[in-house]
């Protein structure tokens, strides 16, 4: 099989969440652990960090990751979903693994994995901490995948756990309540391995103190020490922040929501100064103001056209819209339009509450079975007052958006990680 080929197998012969939904989840891990085994348990060879959460923990393990290069470590990156190419879930600093070591990973593996029957996941998780190990990377950035207790990354000892938020999603599987949901998150606290919890709210924060004290894990509530005082926003789309530790920052990531995703990361960074991990500040800086350069981060605020301008972001719940709403309507245009679509387990009717009125809608249903049909996101923004157009695909509404637009309008593409995957693909198809 050819790389392409290789990569159809993974998706038609494992189950995929992000394809299949609740159907994919399977919970214990006896098949992260049997796999594990099989390849020598390479987790162990590498120090980690782990980051889990409802939303944030891709943009804060992207910077993370960014900060470690830039203090000159090798670094391991484990991220999803990926929204282009499937590569982009396993990177050394920002390099997506090759090709071919997915390929004969498969070619010379499958008669193991097979008669296991391991999620997409769970297959994928193996690999990543496989080719880490061969790498010999220093440190390695590793996201969660759902919730955190039985998520197969849980299987390390990391030397610094991050939890950044907790909201309403995957409740399926993780509980109905913030303190259930909170109660799988902070599975992945491990004895004496300290943890940063970047938000809190009062059904959450004991949670996560019974968990920690319970495993003697010293515990830090980010929200109870501001770092960053003030925020700006730059004339490059750029945040600038001024902070009490760093001074000033650059921040690449220019989402609202970044601001409290920064203050997560620094306090993880003060833990790692603490743990002579990290010796000076210049990577903190270094890393900020390079995080997609240094790590292949996409679809995060990401701005992918100025006349009009086109921003397309990955935001697909309740919790990030209620940043996205805000930084929509506060954007100055002729003629807001915005391309928006999701996912079956997502709840659209409080997400369509927070969508501007006065918008010009192009529905779209992303290239997943897991996608709402489109005539259906029709009809539920009838009845919220939002008023537009239904298309099949992305690529397809996304190209009426551009044809309707005029230059001092403003484009937006979301509501679904899947959404701004299908224009991101078409885009780079087509360039």
């Amino acid at each position: 099989m050819n790389y392409q080929e290789t990569v159809e197998y993974l998706f038609n012969s494992t189950p995929v969440f992000e394809k299949v939904g609740a159907s994919a989840y399977k919970e214990g891990l006896y098949n992260t652990n049997e796999l594990d085994r099989h390849f020598g348990h390479p987790h162990r060879l590498f120090k980690t960090i782990h980051v889990a959460g409802t939303n944030g923990k891709g943009s804060c393990s992207h910077t993370i990751a960014a900060i470690l290069q830039a203090a000159g470590y090798k670094v391991g990156l484990y991220t999803s979903p990926h929204l282009v190419d499937f590569r982009e879930r396993i990177r050394v600093n920002g390099e997506c693994i090759s090709e071919q070591y997915v390929v004969d990973f498969v070619e010379e593996e499958r008669g193991f994995f097979e008669p296991l029957h391991p999620s997409f996941f769970e297959l994928t998780t193996a690999l990543a901490f496989k080719y880490f190990a061969e790498k010999k990377v220093d440190i390695a950035v590793i996201e969660v995948g759902l919730g955190g207790r039985l998520d197969c990354t849980n299987i390390i000892t990391p030397i610094l756990s991050v939890i950044t938020n907790i909201s309403l999603d995957h409740t399926q599987f993780l509980g109905d309540t913030l303190q259930k949901i909170a109660g799988e998150k902070a599975g992945i606290i491990k004895p004496n391995v300290p943890v940063v919890i970047g938000e809190y709210n009062t059904d959450t924060r004991p949670v996560f103190e019974a968990k920690a004290i319970e495993n003697n894990a010293p515990i830090v509530f980010a929200e109870d020490t501001q770092e960053v005082i003030q925020v700006e926003n730059e004339l490059n789309g750029r945040k600038r922040y001024t902070t009490v530790s760093y001074g000033d920052i650059n921040g690449e990531l220019a989402g609202e929501y970044q601001q409290k995703n920064t203050n997560t990361v620094l306090h993880v960074v003060k833990l790692l100064k603490d743990m002579h991990v990290i010796d000076n500040d210049d990577c903190v800086r270094v890393g900020f103001s390079n995080v997609c350069e240094s790590t292949g981060l996409m679809g995060r605020w990401q701005t992918l056209g100025t006349s009009p301008l086109v921003v397309c972001d990955t935001g697909h719940n309740v919790g990030g819209w209620q940043y996205l709403s805000h930084q929509i309507k506060a954007v100055e245009c002729k003629t807001l339009r915005i391309v928006f679509g999701m996912v079956d387990d997502k709840d659209i009717e409080h997400v369509m509450d927070m969508l501007p009125k006065n918008a010009v809608y192009y529905f779209a249903q992303a290239t997943t079975h897991r996608a709402i049909p489109v005539n259906v996101v029709g009809e539920k923004a009838l009845a919220h007052g939002l008023y537009g157009t239904c298309y099949t695909s992305v690529e397809d509404a996304y190209e009426h958006a551009l044809a309707d637009a005029e230059k001092d309008d403003f484009v937006f593409v979301g509501g679904s990680s899947y959404v701004v995957a299908d224009l991101l693909t078409y885009k780079k198809n087509n360039n």
